[in-house]
């Protein structure tokens, strides 16, 4: 992703996906487990009746004109259909810990007119023993997460990027203290960038937690981008403008952490985040850090916060901070001009990357 006021070059596109992977450790994903590949994200099949053959037709004839034998080919298709999308919702589920059926489609079947094929995935994951989502209801609205069984289920399936402490979303979706909304937030904002085909929404991990000399830092997500590099995504409600700007010095405090191990004779030693991030591509800046204040109830408007977070917050020369509206997000879209870069004035700018 690029910048126009951003004074330095920006770092040319990565060779490959893996290299800019925004795993916890640079080592690659471990092979599918036993388990994967006898039950890989077993669900319960559609179970349309094939239509009846015309009586006194021949049960073995091969004609396709015949309604009993044409609707075979297409139950099968239409059955292993049903099947990948219950896998994608379950693994995007894992993925991002709660969503609503709108933002599945959106996300999983974006030219359907309705959410009627996912809401029928979603029953019949839940119809599994045990039940793989699990769901909660308020003002008339399903949210749905995955259950322990389908967070295991998922992870068999070795799509997923190994993550410690994985979680549910059920303590999420069932929130009173604005929990959810943040996690919707950022359901919406991944929607954006796919849409934008900036980054795929499969290409996300919520809340990893990243090493610091003064503690962890965790990110409210972290995506690869479809240039090859990385980028941290903040959603911002309700934080005091103090916690946010305590937010980006934990991020300075990440990039200039000190290097670990000892490196050798091709490479000096390496910190962190370039050993996660860069890959071999020793130029490659620090990831991008992007704030997206979304609305809350008794809050002032996200305008007014992003104005006064950029009243607050210093420029950086080493990193790239920039900040837009869930709003100028979801109306616009994540490749227009809806970022504002901290140090930068007011005018909003492009930061689109370049696909690989």
């Amino acid at each position: 992703m690029t910048t126009a006021p951003d004074p330095h070059t920006p770092p040319a596109p990565a060779d490959t996906a893996a290299t800019a992977s925004p795993t916890t450790s640079p080592a690659a994903s471990p092979a599918p487990s036993p388990a994967a590949s006898s039950r890989r994200l077993t669900v319960v099949a559609d179970q349309t009746p094939d239509s009846p053959a015309p009586a006194g037709c021949n049960s073995s004839s091969p004609r396709t004109d015949v309604p009993g034998e044409a609707s075979r080919p297409r139950k099968a298709a239409a059955t292993k259909a049903g099947a990948d999308l219950r896998g994608e919702v379950l693994l995007t589920l894992a993925r991002l810990r709660l969503a609503t059926p709108r933002q599945l489609k959106a996300l999983l079947l974006p030219h359907q007119q309705d959410t009627d094929h996912v809401r029928r995935a979603l029953r019949n994951l839940l119809a599994e023993s045990p039940a793989l989502v699990g769901r909660t209801h308020r003002a008339q609205q399903s949210y749905w997460y995955c259950t322990p069984a389908g967070l295991a289920e998922a992870a068999a399936s070795g799509e997923l990027v190994p993550t410690a402490g994985r979680a549910t979303g059920k303590r999420i979706a069932a929130s009173k203290t604005g929990l959810r909304e943040h996690g919707l937030a950022l359901v919406d904002t991944v929607i954006a960038f796919h849409q934008a085909e900036i980054a795929h929404h499969t290409d996300w991990q919520v809340e990893v937690a990243h090493p610091t000399p003064a503690g962890n830092l965790v990110p409210d997500a972290v995506t690869l981008l479809a240039d090859g590099s990385s980028a941290f995504v903040e959603i911002d409600r309700t934080m005091s403008y103090a916690r946010l700007l305590a937010k980006l010095e934990r991020y300075d405090a990440y990039r200039n952490a000190p290097p670990s191990g000892r490196g050798n004779a091709a490479r000096a030693p390496r910190n962190h985040w370039q050993e996660t991030y860069a890959g071999p591509h020793l130029d490659r800046r620090f990831p991008l850090v992007l704030f997206v204040f979304a609305p809350a109830p008794r809050r002032a408007a996200p305008d007014t916060r992003e104005a006064a977070f950029h009243d607050r917050a210093r420029r950086n020369h080493q990193m790239t901070v920039a900040t837009t509206t869930l709003h100028h997000l979801t109306h616009d879209g994540a490749d227009r001009p809806v970022w504002r870069v901290v140090g930068h004035g007011e005018e909003r700018r492009t930061l689109a990357p370049k696909p690989r």
